[in-house]
């Protein structure tokens, strides 16, 4: 895949990309990504920016970003199937997939959740657990039936096919956008600071055209079921329909999710992802 490595964004996808902003990082003020900053208004272009759910008011709580990297658990058996899915949510995982990032949410209505990035060599092989990670999703939790606004993150298997973001390439073996849009600002839900939620993302291919950049505007589904939903650095907080991790953890996603490995991520709360 050829990969892009822009330095600047056409004055009209800028304007798109702000008005998408409202994807990822749930924002209480004003979160204008630079010139569209591609998760929520800080995040998702509305869909999922500031993703969405129910009224149920949910805490906040943090992830910690100084949270240590905690081993997967050990498995005494090769991990022939990835572990804490259920048959139907196995049967989204394409067979030819390698590489395959778990995020498994506390619960339906909670922000907070792990993810572990699973490998493996060929399509049947064992797969290979990284470490657990915590992560934030979207303030009201998950939905089947991620609606703009929402505020609650997708449930699903989706690709992983584009990565961006406000600093230079890392090394990404996605195509990778960069440049000033990916600018993120404002507070996020907790009154934190959304500066820098943006120098890395991985676009999640919910909503949204493949093999473009995470700013596309395009919503094959239509602008009532969101979009712009992201995998971007985590600000101490729940996002508006997003997946945020470490900043440290996501240099490596980008630097590790690799498109000849047909990546996915499965995402969800525990008991959905056990369907």
């Amino acid at each position: 895949m050829k990969r892009r490595n822009r330095t600047m964004v056409p004055l009209t996808t800028l304007l798109a990309a702000a008005a998408f902003l409202a994807g990822c990082g749930t924002s209480t003020s004003s979160t204008s990504a630079g010139t569209g900053s591609t998760a929520p208004t800080a995040g998702a272009p509305q869909g999922d920016a500031r993703p969405g759910a129910p009224a149920h008011e949910v805490s906040g709580g943090k992830a910690g970003r100084g949270a240590p990297d905690r081993p997967a658990s050990p498995e005494r058996r090769p991990l022939l199937r990835l572990p804490g899915l259920g048959p139907k949510t196995l049967a989204r995982v394409p067979g030819r997939t390698r590489q395959a990032l778990v995020v498994t949410g506390e619960g339906r209505d909670e922000n907070r959740g792990t993810a572990v990035l699973y490998e493996r060599d060929r399509p049947g092989a064992p797969w290979r657990p990284g470490p657990s990670w915590p992560t934030h999703n979207g303030l009201r939790g998950w939905t089947d039936k991620h609606m703009h606004g929402d505020l609650r993150s997708p449930i699903g298997v989706f690709t992983l096919t584009d990565a961006g973001g406000l600093l230079p390439d890392p090394g990404a073996k996605l195509s990778y956008d960069e440049g000033p849009a990916f600018t993120a600002r404002g507070t996020g839900s907790l009154g934190e600071p959304l500066a820098g939620s943006f120098d890395y993302v991985i676009a999640i291919d919910y909503n949204r055209e493949p093999d473009t950049t995470p700013l596309d505007w395009t919503r094959p589904l239509g602008a009532a079921r969101g979009g712009g939903i992201w995998l971007h650095v985590d600000h101490d907080g729940p996002t508006q329909g997003c997946v945020s991790l470490r900043k440290d953890v996501m240099k490596h996603l980008v630097r590790t999710i690799d498109p000849a490995k047909d990546p996915v991520v499965v995402m969800g709360d525990a008991a959905s992802l056990r369907d």
